[in-house]
């Protein structure tokens, strides 16, 4: 007989493979009621792209990422390049769905949006957002009120500055203003900004008035994340929106705006563990991944990874602070 020849009783062991079970993001357990939600982060979807002025599918975005993030369910959590274990035993991480989208009114999908990410955050979970396009960041903003002094980190290629358009304040082009508008938030940093956007000199203008830090991927890579974080505020809370196009279009083409010049993988996740380490995250979102353009599922794969990171990096700062 072969040596090879034994075989496990698969009556007793599970195939736990990326391509079974059910497609929550990395497998985790999933939660169906927000009422009787009990985690320390809540993954949701907000499969919305009504506010798309080009290429639509961000829709799609959640089920995407979730799809890729299966590949990460396997694994010990070692990063052996800083010699680390990311241990996330006894933290709750659950997939909640995603919220009701109501297919040609964009109003009452904001309402259901902002609705449910005010329940996560009651719950005493921190929000994990897939998007859909940019606009989602609109509700979730006002559903941070409760935490009255936010700092927040913007990824993108584009400054989201916008006053209105065509009449919409809530858009996928406004979010950062609609923020800058709001008492609970504080300082805000946005990095990745480049190239030719929707966002005139008067919306930059405006930005830097507002007291934003605006550092493009070639600025930051003479100065680095350190120096370009430095008006942030240490020890306070940060929430981070973080919009797939940020990322250069070579490793990110399913992108709603893909955008050359832009950020790679390593210089995302630093930012990240660098936010992390700033402060106390209280949210996050990540937003404009559009599979249709996505053939590869490289951008969904690189989306999750980075959500993933992003956890780990929180819970380890988390765990840090809570044994000194």
């Amino acid at each position: 007989m072969s040596k090879y020849a034994k075989k496990p009783d698969y009556k007793r062991v599970k195939l736990d493979m990326p391509f079974t079970g059910i497609t929550s993001f990395r497998k985790y357990p999933i939660c169906t009621d927000l009422d009787e939600l009990d985690a320390d982060f809540a993954i949701i979807g907000v499969p919305n792209d009504m506010t798309t002025a080009w290429r639509s599918g961000a829709r799609m975005g959640p089920r995407s990422i979730r799809e890729q993030s299966s590949l990460y369910a396997f694994g010990s959590g070692y990063d052996h390049e800083k010699d680390i274990v990311y241990n996330n035993d006894g933290w709750k991480i659950v997939d909640c769905g995603d919220v009701s989208i109501i297919n040609g009114d964009v109003e009452q999908s904001h309402e259901n949006t902002e609705e449910a990410v005010r329940k996560i955050i009651s719950k005493g979970a921190i929000p994990i957002i897939l998007g859909g396009d940019h606009s989602v960041t609109n509700p979730v903003a006002f559903a941070l009120e409760s935490h009255e002094k936010v700092n927040v980190v913007q990824i993108d290629a584009h400054l989201d500055w916008l006053k209105e358009v065509s009449g919409n304040r809530f858009t996928l082009s406004n979010p950062m203003r609609r923020m800058s508008e709001l008492d609970h938030i504080n300082k805000m940093a946005q990095l990745g900004i480049r190239g030719v956007g929707s966002s005139q000199k008067e919306d930059f203008d405006d930005a830097r008035a507002y007291g934003s830090t605006i550092v493009s991927p070639k600025q930051l890579r003479k100065i680095g994340i350190e120096e370009a974080l430095k008006d942030m505020p240490d020890g306070e809370k940060y929430y981070v929106t973080l919009d797939i196009d940020g990322l250069d279009a070579s490793i990110a083409p399913g992108a709603g705006s893909p955008s050359p010049g832009g950020f790679y993988y390593d210089e995302v996740s630093e930012i990240l563990e660098a936010v992390a380490k700033k402060g106390d995250v209280i949210g996050f979102d990540l937003v404009e991944v559009n599979p249709l353009y996505d053939p590869s599922g490289v951008t969904s794969q690189i989306a999750a990874r980075l959500i993933i990171d992003f956890i780990n990096f929180i819970i380890r700062e988390k765990q840090l602070r809570s044994a000194k």
